[in-house]
């Protein structure tokens, strides 16, 4: 299911997880600062803790004995039960605008998976998303579409996915190049917001179709996965039923009921909500809700990535070092945060998560946030 590394690829992979547990495993402000992330007011969830109150319901406990139904298969997005009918559908990656004047969002809280990442080192570092859509023929209106970056084109080909957006500096002309990438650009519907011609872009339903007809037989660009797809899942998922309780299979991780991201520009933050058991995703001060359906833009999984960056030209340009192995990272679930290491080996290649013994992390099935952070502001993450 899962790629083979070479020997050299992997032994860099465990070298830097060795260090990485030798560097973290002293005192408290020791393990802090190895990892590059503020802590407050938290404790380490091996810690006491009080009994739970009388009012307190106890949590489910997982389906173990769950059969997939006739007709259904395990999500390579999300491992979760979807129809079968779209196995072999490859899914779309939409560069979705998050200046303030672009919200509300339309259609985000239906992504599988949603990237942030800085999309230009100017105007206070803003981020941009990009959220991969498996089921995208359900989309009704998804956006506002906005222009991408190289980062974004190696990223949508972890997933094989075709990248939908509009325009770009001439950077992306040599990825576009590639067979491996498959985009869509300045082919969507415009819609009459009553905003600047830039805010009005949108995938509708319909444009996909429209869209994979137009560039039917041109080789990356048929709707189902192509040799250049990655085999089985994306993650190493759990069993589908089951959970993985961080803090009880390694002896270090740190409660994380709120996550506050250095990108200044949206004060983007994710808030654990123990109800869901997902974390929600707040920017501009508020909870994102989606303008179709009004539900939180929610995730059972964050990942937070280390990455350096290089600055292309005086536009503040930017292409994310994201081929690399045994950087930092962190794996947040159920309120607790958990150190690792992340490597990707080609730009086509999906990015693997290890822990401290050098083994593939599990993660839980369902939605999950990535965040790129850029490298010089890796410390500034902060975990309540």
């Amino acid at each position: 299911m899962f790629r083979r590394y070479s020997k050299s690829i992997v032994l860099s992979i465990v070298c830097a997880s060795s260090l990485f547990a030798m560097t973290a495993c002293g005192s408290s402000s020791d393990e802090t600062e190895a990892v590059g992330v503020e802590i407050e007011n938290v404790t380490e969830p091996g810690a006491a803790s009080e009994e739970p109150s009388e009012t307190q319901e106890a949590e489910p406990e997982p389906d173990e004995d769950y059969v997939l139904p006739e007709g259904m298969y395990y999500s390579e997005l999300t491992g979760e039960p979807i129809s079968e009918e779209i196995k072999d559908q490859r899914p779309i990656a939409v560069m979705v605008d998050n200046e303030s004047i672009a919200l509300p969002h339309y259609g985000t809280s239906e992504a599988d998976v949603v990237y942030e990442l800085m999309n230009s080192t100017k105007n206070d570092r803003i981020t941009r998303l990009m959220c991969v859509v498996k089921d995208w023929g359900k989309i009704e209106q998804m956006g506002s579409i906005r222009s991408t970056r190289p980062t974004n084109i190696m990223l949508a080909a972890e997933w094989n996915a075709v990248l939908c957006h509009d325009g770009g500096p001439y950077y992306n002309d040599q990825y576009f190049s590639q067979p491996w990438s498959a985009h869509f650009s300045g082919t969507f519907s415009r819609i009459n917001n009553g905003k600047a011609s830039e805010f009005t872009e949108y995938i509708v339903s319909g444009d996909l179709d429209s869209n994979f007809s137009s560039y039917s037989g041109t080789a990356g660009y048929e709707t189902t996965y192509n040799e250049y797809a990655n085999e089985g899942s994306h993650f190493n998922f759990v069993p589908y039923g089951e959970e993985i309780d961080l803090s009880e299979k390694y002896s270090r991780s740190y409660t994380a009921n709120a996550i506050s991201l250095p990108f200044t520009h949206n004060g983007s933050r994710l808030v654990y909500n123990d109800e869901t058991d997902e974390y929600e995703y707040y920017e501009y001060g508020d909870r994102h809700e989606d303008a179709e359906d009004d539900e939180p833009l929610s995730f059972k999984n964050v990942l937070l990535q280390k990455c350096s960056f290089s600055q292309l030209d005086d536009n503040g340009y930017l292409i994310y070092n994201c081929i690399g192995a045994g950087e930092y990272a962190w794996y947040i679930t159920d309120g607790v945060a958990k150190d690792v290491t992340w490597a990707k080996t080609s730009e086509t290649d999906v990015t693997r998560f290890y822990d401290e013994n050098g083994d593939e992390l599990q993660i839980n099935t369902g939605k999950t946030y990535i965040g790129l952070i850029p490298a010089d502001t890796w410390d500034k993450v902060i975990f309540e």
